[in-house]
């Protein structure tokens, strides 16, 4: 087994970031109709900022893994940068191709992430297949 999937296994086995803000400006929860999976984000906003964010899920080891590599990764990081993120680079943080097939296990994550920040914008959320025209 090559590093970038021991490194998926342990963030599915032991996730970072995992729980509930209690008081999060920012929430939001969404599931993958075509397998199960399941993912709720809360984050803590301030001054464009991710300064905490944590999740709830269940589901496959590529949507949990993914979502705990995102977590740390957006973690101080301006909404803005965190907006234009998309497919190509939550497979970089992977690390690993993830198939067509995975690709919406792999997104779940993101696009929760995307649609908590959008909702404390009070702006549109995104959907699959804003992803999917990439």
């Amino acid at each position: 087994m090559d590093i970038y999937a021991q490194n998926i296994l342990d963030h599915y086995k032991n996730p970072r970031n995992q729980g509930k803000i209690v008081h999060a400006n920012a929430k939001h929860f969404e599931t993958n109709t075509l397998c199960g999976d399941s993912i709720g984000v809360s984050a803590k906003i301030e001054k464009n900022i991710v300064q905490k964010i944590q999740f709830t899920g269940e589901g496959c080891a590529i949507s949990q893994a993914a979502i705990s590599i995102l977590s740390e990764h957006i973690k101080g990081k301006n909404i803005s940068v965190i907006l234009k993120l998309g497919s190509k680079e939550m497979q970089d943080l992977l690390g690993v191709e993830v198939t067509q097939r995975r690709m919406k296990c792999a997104l779940l994550g993101l696009l929760s992430v995307q649609n908590a920040i959008l909702g404390h914008q009070k702006k549109l959320f995104r959907s699959w297949a804003d992803f999917m025209e990439e």
